[in-house]
């Protein structure tokens, strides 16, 4: 029995358990289990390297935490500083990001070909770091929102010069805000300058329709969530364990 599995704490709302034990009855993959390891402290990982795992998942808290843990990093991972994925070959423990490979594929998925204008990113965790490296990839600018001073803009700052959106059409957010059950939370943002012309993406699939996607889409804004993304990853993930 191959064991795959995701590393965090805490773990009740895994995308990635059911999908992927959904994924081995669908397809008939067999002699897989893929599990949930809820881990207080990122020092119990060193234990479970040593339980013949044949890959894993990485989410809050430890997507840069585990990093020091590892044998090697793939080129991506390395230049984001967050990893989400581990493959165990040899002995030796590898990390990657699929997160950038999900959210590139649904990206330009999402934006029309002809476009050109800047990127607001809301929030600085682990999951900002794989968005900001896709935007370079891409050519697209972008800025940096956080609650704390020290980065491009406070919300304080869109908030007192709302005309400040008039510039950045795509609109991203990576913060947990308007999670299930709390889903009336948004970003504190000056919806009623938004537009037609601007996009919205949220990484939260939970609800599907977020409160941040409603008040975009209240304006004339294109929205999706990160459902795609997550689908995105979660196949790259399992790519990257069959690696021969």
């Amino acid at each position: 029995m191959k064991t795959y599995g995701l590393i965090g704490y805490p773990l009740e709302h895994s995308f990635s358990g059911k999908y992927f034990t959904e994924k081995f009855e669908k397809e008939n993959i067999q002699n897989c289990e893929y599990r949930l390891f809820p881990l207080e402290n990122i020092q119990e990982f060193e234990e479970l390297k040593n339980k013949n795992i044949a890959g894993l998942n990485v989410t809050i808290p430890y997507k840069e935490k585990v990093i020091t843990y590892l044998d090697e990093l793939d080129e991506h991972a390395e230049a984001i500083g967050a990893v989400n994925v581990i493959q165990f070959r040899n002995g030796k423990a590898k990390g990657y990001n699929s997160d950038y490979y999900g959210f590139k594929d649904s990206l330009i998925n999402f934006l029309p070909k002809e476009f050109k204008s800047k990127a607001i990113i809301l929030g600085t965790g682990g999951a900002s770091k794989a968005i900001k490296q896709v935007l370079i990839d891409l050519s697209i600018p972008f800025n940096i929102v956080s609650r704390k001073e020290g980065y491009d803009f406070t919300y304080n700052d869109l908030n007192d010069k709302p005309e400040i959106l008039d510039d950045y059409h795509l609109i991203i957010n990576t913060t947990p805000l308007g999670t299930y059950p709390e889903v009336e939370e948004k970003p504190d943002l000056p919806y009623h300058v938004i537009t037609k012309n601007h996009y919205f993406y949220d990484l939260v699939y939970n609800p599907s329709e977020t409160a941040f996607m409603k008040a975009g889409a209240a304006q004339g804004a294109k929205t999706i969530n990160g459902l795609e993304m997550l689908i995105g990853q979660a196949e790259k993930s399992w790519e990257i364990w069959n690696k021969k």
